[in-house]
């Protein structure tokens, strides 16, 4: 098997994701759970810029990479004392988390290694103007993303709300 540098480089992005993925859920602290899931993010925009997707690229680092995590710390520093550690897992909860992984990761390769992969004919990205793009984000007919951002919006805003709410009330 032949390695080009993109292949090498995806490869490093893909267990840089996969490290700091770990690391995201298997940490104590909260605000350092947080900051490796911008590591992760960071990565899925590296892994969207390898493959030609500038745009999402750059929407996954300035939207998910900026915004969310600078809400979810907010948030975070806003309800949580000083000492906030999370509580350490019973062990039936982490066998039973350890046997959803391990059937997780064994359905994941059945698909991937029984699935026929096609390859391209045609390996030249197709560029589209802002206008259509734009035109795709605000538009409101089936394919449009106006009601689902909407939907996303209340939502953070009423999290947003409830974080308050909890911090008053301390």
């Amino acid at each position: 098997m032949e390695f080009s540098f993109e292949t090498i480089i995806f490869y490093a992005l893909a267990i840089f994701i996969s490290v700091f993925s770990v690391m995201t859920v298997c940490t104590r602290h909260i605000v350092r759970s947080a900051t490796y899931l911008l590591f992760v993010l960071f990565g899925t925009a590296g892994i969207y810029f390898l493959l030609g997707y500038t745009f999402l690229g750059s929407v996954q680092i300035m939207v998910y990479a900026g915004g969310i995590i600078v809400l979810y710390v907010f948030s975070i520093l806003l309800t949580s004392g000083d000492g906030d550690r999370t509580e350490k897992l019973k062990r039936s909860k982490l066998i039973a988390g350890l046997g959803a992984t391990i059937g997780g990761a064994a359905i994941v390769m059945f698909i991937t290694l029984t699935h026929k992969f096609v390859i391209t004919t045609d390996p030249e990205p197709v560029e589209t103007s802002i206008k259509t793009i734009g035109h795709a984000l605000l538009g409101s007919d089936k394919y449009g993303y106006v009601l689902p951002f909407e939907a996303v919006s209340i939502l953070l805003l009423a999290c947003i709300v409830g974080g308050l709410l909890i911090a008053r009330k301390r």
